[in-house]
């Protein structure tokens, strides 16, 4: 757990974590946040993590054995929040947290194709169990559907031209690893846009990934879950990294009447963090109160 996770300073200073608390990290990845919140709920304050990823629980049982009369963990979706922490009696809570970027031992270790950077099998999955991978997409979807989703999920300008030849490619064979993809990108795109700060990959594999997951609509379930569960006085704070997670907050956040905003602008990271952590440029952090 040594990883530093990203806008651990903010996320601190707002959820404003104190002695024998009780939080929840819906997204608990490494669990750089969680651990920073538990050296400050000590003695009795506990952390509830949840985690859809098997292979991120399984790392951190291994690692946090001397935390664990404190650190609850639950390898499950942060959708079903409501029916977790009942099943847990977990309660009060103080406060929430929604890290819904992808740790970096997704990125890099998995192995599961969330990365365009490594030859890697298009999976996307973060449970196992799920039926719907990314080849399943690639190989078998309608190119209506394929160019939906890139523009819908990756708000993609060339979506009708990947789209278009994604299914030319797979007539000659099946796409199945990430850099077969790429490639296809690649040809289907012009090369100014090749040329642009942010990869021309970067859109299509994050639509695959929130498709796969179903991402979008599981924090359009879980956030009304998060209000009922949290107790007066407390806070959810929530870190989005792209528009369509940050637009699904942002609504919530002011249209629920039982909370108000703290966040009049979403706090951002540092230049310093920026610099050492480039995952972090695009992150954003909004948070709120539940009214006592």
């Amino acid at each position: 757990m040594s990883h530093v996770p990203v806008l651990q300073k903010e996320v601190i200073k707002y959820l404003d974590p104190k002695p024998d608390e009780n939080f929840i990290d819906c997204t608990i990845g490494s669990g750089g946040h969680t651990l920073a919140i538990l050296e400050r709920t000590a003695p009795t304050g506990k952390v509830l993590g949840i985690d859809w990823d098997t292979e991120a629980i399984a790392k951190l049982k291994t690692q946090t054995a001397k935390l664990w009369k404190r650190l609850i963990l639950v390898n499950d979706n942060f959708a079903h929040i409501q029916d977790i922490v009942q099943r847990e009696k977990f309660r009060p809570v103080h406060g929430i947290l929604l890290d819904l970027g992808m740790s970096s031992d997704q990125l890099e270790k998995s192995g599961r194709g969330f990365t365009f950077q490594k030859n890697e099998p298009l999976d996307m999955r973060y449970d196992p169990a799920n039926l719907l991978d990314a080849t399943k997409i690639l190989n078998f979807w309608s190119r209506q559907d394929i160019e939906r989703i890139f523009k819908e999920y990756g708000e993609e300008q060339f979506a009708q031209e990947i789209a278009k030849a994604i299914v030319a490619a797979r007539s000659e064979k099946p796409i199945i690893k990430t850099f077969q993809l790429v490639d296809i990108i690649t040809h289907a795109t012009p090369k100014w846009y090749q040329r642009k700060k942010l990869h021309p990959a970067t859109k299509t594999f994050q639509a695959l990934r929130i498709t796969v997951n179903n991402e979008l609509q599981n924090l359009t379930h879980a956030l009304p879950q998060a209000v009922s569960v949290l107790s007066p006085g407390g806070r959810i704070a929530a870190i989005s990294f792209h528009s369509l997670e940050d637009r699904i907050v942002k609504r919530f956040f002011r249209s629920e009447p039982s909370l108000k905003v703290l966040t009049k602008k979403p706090a951002t990271a540092s230049w310093p963090e920026r610099k050492t952590n480039p995952k972090s440029r695009s992150a954003k952090l909004r948070v709120c109160a539940k009214e006592t």
